[in-house]
């Protein structure tokens, strides 16, 4: 299993006539996760594209539990629970600066050649770098 944390905090723009965060926009903090955790891995989501892999998402799942609030500084925790193959599991947890658990979500992704649009299997760099957290 590989886990990482990264932080947002909420703009003004993000949030609703309330004054909570627009729900639309945890899909977003979701992406920013799951960019943040492949650089603190060592493979860039860049860099896949510059190989010429993209990674569209086939499903998103979200469960609100709370109101996150403008200036709320939100850490959202990515877990790839499985070893990935051509397809790749993410599992989020949004918690707001007091701890409170606010948001949860899945997304599941594809790899696939940009060229083609076809399915592939994960770069093998990124298959290494992954291997030590499935042993």
């Amino acid at each position: 299993m590989y886990t990482h944390e990264a932080k947002t905090r909420v703009r003004y723009a993000e949030t609703d006539q309330m004054g909570y965060v627009y729900y639309g926009n945890y899909a977003t903090y979701y992406e920013i996760a799951r960019v943040e955790a492949f650089r603190a891995l060592g493979f860039p989501y860049k860099q896949m594209e510059d190989m010429g892999i993209g990674m569209p998402v086939l499903s998103l799942n979200v469960k609100y539990h709370r109101p996150g609030k403008y200036d709320d500084l939100l850490t959202i925790k990515v877990t790839i629970p499985e070893k990935p193959r051509a397809r790749i599991l993410f599992q989020y947890e949004v918690t707001n600066e007091a701890g409170e658990l606010i948001n949860t979500g899945e997304t599941e992704l594809v790899f696939i050649k940009m060229d083609t649009g076809r399915p592939t299997r994960m770069p093998e760099a990124m298959e290494k770098l992954l291997e030590p957290h499935f042993a």
